[in-house]
């Protein structure tokens, strides 16, 4: 299984800044070391012609060259500067290439992404560019998947995914998140579920299982883009849910079950994580990755017995 990293280009925050920009090489160090199958991969880089197919040619400009005004600046949550526009760009392009590495494998990881508050003409909640919006349209534009669904399940509403998404009939997004937590204006989703602080394992998992339920019965899409945040788990500081580490297990597994039943592939980008303990972060994302190659093995045999009935067909 293909996982794409970036975590080499580190963004030089002052010190004392709360983002945990760390657990992105503590994360590639853990699956390297325990993830049995993974093929790591340096993150390509989005050009313009990506970015601007989700974002202004103002705001993109306007980033790259380090001229934003300070409250727009602010919003995003970073300091500019180069490396925070490369590694934004290596984020994106990392989502652009796990989609497409999902299509021909049946999934694939963005081992950073999922940066869902960035909006068409701004950033905001440490997010820059919009990785799942640039990688659907990139997708449909090269013509290799006419319809993709977003499932954004990191605790915050994917606000800035749906407004710039809005009204695209290619494209389905699912948001099931703390419906009190940031960001305190909602955007509209295709389907958002907003949950109440203290939501456990079970009310999440039927939460989820009716929302999967609904988007297949609304929409029939050739990929999933697949946020897998970590800040529902019990121990993150904003994320106000009380998931345990098997509940977020038994969260991916919905995901991927849905899928493979469906022959869907499905690329994953890692979403927020702010736990009390960087090391419950690296956890909960780690264990996603072990699920996700799990699910590759078992979409590979599929597809070689449905290799081998057609074969035997022929005969």
């Amino acid at each position: 299984m293909l996982a794409f990293y970036a975590d080499h280009f580190v963004l030089p925050l002052p010190e004392g800044h709360r983002f945990p920009m760390r657990k992105y090489s503590m994360l590639r160090e853990a699956v390297e070391r325990d993830v049995a199958g993974l093929t790591l991969a340096e993150a390509p880089r989005a050009g313009d012609d990506s970015l601007l197919l989700a974002h202004t040619r103002e705001y993109v400009d306007s980033v790259s060259r380090g001229q934003l005004d300070p409250a727009r600046q602010r919003e995003i949550g970073f300091p500019w500067s180069e490396a925070m526009v490369e590694r934004s760009r290596r984020s994106a392009g990392a989502t652009i290439a796990a989609c497409r590495a999902a299509l021909r494998e049946g999934i694939a990881v963005n081992l950073a992404g999922g940066t869902h508050h960035a909006y068409a003409d701004k950033g905001g909640g440490f997010c820059v560019f919009n990785d799942a919006a640039i990688a659907a349209r990139q997708l449909r534009r090269d013509g290799l998947a006419g319809r993709v669904a977003v499932v954004d399940l990191d605790v915050h509403q994917g606000n800035g995914t749906a407004s710039i998404l809005r009204g695209d009939p290619f494209v389905f997004t699912l948001s099931l998140h703390g419906e009190k937590n940031y960001p305190f204006r909602k955007e509209a989703s295709d389907l958002d579920v907003g949950l109440p602080d203290g939501c456990g394992d079970e009310a999440y998992a039927r939460a989820l299982r009716d929302a999967l339920d609904t988007l297949f019965s609304r929409f029939a899409p050739d990929l999933i883009i697949y946020l897998a945040g970590a800040d529902p788990h019990e121990g993150d500081r904003l994320g106000r849910l009380k998931l345990t580490l098997a509940g977020l297990a038994r969260r991916d597994s919905l995901v991927f079950d849905a899928a493979l039943q469906r022959g869907l592939p499905v690329a994953v980008a890692m979403a927020g994580g702010y736990g009390n303990q960087i090391e419950d972060t690296v956890a909960v994302h780690a264990q996603t990755i072990a699920l996700a190659a799990q699910y590759h093995a078992r979409h590979a045999a599929c597809r070689h017995a449905a290799a081998g009935m057609a074969e035997a067909a022929a005969r």
